[in-house]
């Protein structure tokens, strides 16, 4: 045995040999000085933080790398990954006008006929009074008859007219807890996002669906950065995932009251965004898309007080010298007026909000004007502001105003 063990010895020894020259020479000790000036390593010995928020400096850890990035964002008041709002939307039932609303859809050159009984409206004989002529004309009603398939309807006064029910958006802005610390809004169409703030960019794909992705109409966005490009502001509302405020809306957070404001409430009307902002106790408690009045009837910018509430109100009127532009709108709802002839109210007749397009009025959807009237008191602040100072604040410039 002690033979066959010596021989096996041997015959590795001599593998060795052979195998030596085949193998790279082993590494020679390396000792590293760290003598001051030395090192290239800057801070020697210490270690990165876990990836967090540091808005103070951290005694034992540095926090670079991903920690850089989340503090960087919290000191812009964002969190990453987003907190979600403390926000819902306000009871639906809000969004169930007071009134039943039917559409005029006679030409808009031609007057319209009131009459008194469904006969004389069907055979168009003996009208009692008429709607003149105009480009948007809705009236309330409390019932319904189809004769030879055309829309009637009856007046709340018991008078006939040809009109057709109409529907009208059901959307609604966020009511919250407390106020936000992050940025927030909405979009205004479905968009495609873009991979980066500009024009020049392609929007996303969703890999695992191969398909684009659209962010929806009328959908919250949280906000996680701001970048002003192509002369546009544009939003992060995610991992490479841009839009431009020709398409969102943001809310521009501020607890505190404008200049002028005595108390802890008021409502703020964004005449750039297009946003309207209430804030109670200094606080944040609800915030919502509206449309404002288009050049050059524009809302008003100044400090005002809501004068008068009605829960219906007809509003009716023409700018031009011919009145081609007449508009009448019965029972109006939820009207707060706060500027001569400005008002806060809900509008039935429109489809969009987030876009001027009104005569001086501040347009808000049922659901939105509801919980407002539920709020307001006469005597609250309306403080209506453009942050871009496009909108002329000269008050001769202003007539009445309008719906």
């Amino acid at each position: 045995m002690k033979f066959r063990a010596s021989i096996l010895g041997a015959c590795l020894a001599l593998l060795g040999l052979l195998v030596a020259p085949l193998l790279p020479p082993a590494p020679a000790a390396v000792t590293v000085q760290a003598a001051s000036g030395s090192s290239t390593e800057p801070y020697p010995g210490e270690t990165l933080c876990l990836p967090d928020a540091y808005l103070q400096t951290p005694a034992n850890c540095l926090p670079l790398g991903p920690s850089q990035t989340l503090t960087d964002l919290a000191k812009q008041g964002i969190s990453y990954p987003p907190l979600p709002l403390p926000a819902s939307k306000p009871p639906f039932d809000l969004t169930v006008s007071p009134v039943q609303i039917a559409k005029i859809n006679l030409a808009n050159n031609l007057p319209v006929g009131i009459f008194s009984t469904l006969d004389d409206a069907v055979a168009g004989t003996n009208p009692v009074r008429q709607i003149a002529p105009g480009v948007t004309r809705y009236v309330s009603y409390i019932a319904t008859q189809r004769v030879n398939g055309k829309p009637y309807v009856e007046l709340a006064s018991g008078e006939w007219v040809r009109a057709s029910p109409s529907g009208y958006p059901t959307f609604q802005g966020l009511q919250f807890r407390q106020t936000p610390t992050s940025a927030f809004g909405w979009m205004l169409d479905n968009i495609q996002p873009y991979l980066a703030p500009g024009f020049a960019q392609k929007g996303t794909l969703i890999p695992q669906k191969q398909q684009e992705y659209t962010v929806p109409k009328w959908a919250v966005i949280q906000i996680e950065d701001i970048q002003t490009v192509d002369g546009m502001e544009w939003y992060k509302i995610g991992e490479d995932e841009w839009v431009p405020w020709q398409k969102a809306r943001r809310v521009r957070v501020n607890t505190t009251p404008p200049k002028g404001v005595t108390g802890d409430r008021w409502i703020e009307v964004n005449l750039y965004d297009q946003t309207v902002s209430i804030y109670d106790h200094r606080q944040l408690i609800f915030a919502t898309l509206m449309a404002s009045g288009v050049e050059p009837l524009y809302t008003r910018p100044g400090l005002f007080q809501i004068q008068s509430k009605y829960k219906v109100y007809t509003i009716e009127g023409a700018f031009n010298a011919d009145r081609s532009d007449y508009y009448y709108l019965q029972d109006v709802p939820w009207t707060m007026f706060f500027d001569e002839g400005r008002a806060l109210h809900g509008a039935y007749w429109r489809a969009w909000f987030g876009y001027p397009g009104t005569h001086g009025c501040v347009n808000l959807s049922i659901g939105d004007s509801a919980w407002l009237f539920q709020w307001a008191n006469v005597g609250d602040w309306v403080y209506v502001w453009d942050p871009s100072g496009q909108t002329p604040v000269d008050p001769s410039l202003y007539g009445p105003g309008g719906a």
